[in-house]
């Protein structure tokens, strides 16, 4: 995975050469920029946050950088219930999805993951789910639909998106 910190790493040149941002930089750029306004009533429901084991654990072990906070920041700006699932972070659970494995045979294993993410889940009660990754988003919506549980799964920049003030 090429994160932020893994490009500046191995071609230190990059980003200034071709002004590229991470999703995360850029969303919290023009945020902080007011170049986008959201609106802070849009999402009142409980959102539970899921952090993906690409952009936190093995983004901070081949990297030496995690995404933990800048997703958090972003859900700050306009999601005021929003929560965690413990554990969290680089302690959080993988939900069973990650490198792509909805692509693999391993149903059996893919689904022991899944359970211990829905456990997660019902601990803290959400309305909606918000991720960053494409494979946990997947993973998850098929995870919740074996538990029966209609959870609605959001992308992060899909919730930036729905909050728009245009």
């Amino acid at each position: 995975m090429a994160t932020r910190s893994g490009l500046e790493r191995w071609f230190p040149e990059f980003f200034d050469k071709y002004n590229a941002y991470t999703v995360f930089d850029l969303m919290k750029s023009y945020i902080e920029d007011g170049r986008i306004k959201l609106d802070k009533e849009m999402f009142t429901q409980r959102i539970a946050y899921h952090d993906p084991c690409n952009y936190g654990r093995k983004s901070e072990e081949k990297f030496g950088y995690g995404y933990y906070e800048e997703p958090r920041w972003i859900l700050d700006q306009f999601a005021p219930n929003w929560v965690d699932l413990f554990p969290s972070k680089a302690n959080g659970y993988c939900c069973g999805g990650g490198g792509g494995t909805m692509l693999t045979p391993f149903k059996e294993v893919r689904s022991h993951y899944g359970k211990k993410k829905i456990e997660q889940i019902k601990r803290v009660e959400p309305e909606l789910i918000v991720v960053p990754c494409h494979s946990c988003h997947g993973q998850i919506q098929s995870s919740l639909s074996e538990a029966e549980m209609d959870i609605p799964v959001k992308y992060l920049w899909e919730v930036v998106a729905d909050a728009l003030i245009v």
